[in-house]
């Protein structure tokens, strides 16, 4: 079967695009195959702005996103595999999907259908940062 990460990030970057949103992902900056901005790159992740106003050639491909935008006024060749991309979400109101990091490569996949979204949760060791995400699965 097609994994269903691509399908889900298609389908929230429409809704987020047609409600005036800004589409933002978090991508695995480490992930084989990224090309993005290393100079960008904190914590081994990046937040990218897919919204089309900061895109150009913008391909939510079942592979990979692809697109160019500027990173401090420079263009740049931008390429997300798919299984790099952690989260999309709208900057807005923080409502999207956080998806669970793939198993290491030559592992088996003994994952359920469904399996793929994963809650959000964030560290509580930091110091002024809630206990629950903003962000929201949505079904």
């Amino acid at each position: 079967m097609t994994p269903q990460r691509p399908y889900l990030y298609r389908a929230l970057h429409e809704w987020m695009s047609d409600n005036g949103h800004t589409p933002q992902i978090v991508v695995d900056a480490q992930h084989d195959g990224t090309i993005v901005p290393l100079d960008f790159v904190n914590d081994g992740r990046i937040v990218l702005n897919i919204s089309y106003a900061a895109t150009q050639d913008l391909v939510l491909g079942n592979d990979a996103i692809e697109f160019q935008a500027r990173f401090g006024g420079n263009p740049f060749d931008v390429l997300v595999p798919a299984a790099a991309v952690l989260a999309i979400y709208a900057r807005e109101t923080g409502e999207g999907m956080v998806f669970a990091e793939n198993p290491p490569a030559g592992e088996a996949d003994d994952s359920e259908p469904g399996d793929d979204v994963a809650s959000a949760e964030v560290d509580s060791d930091r110091p002024g940062k809630p206990d629950r995400s903003h962000l929201r699965v949505i079904k």
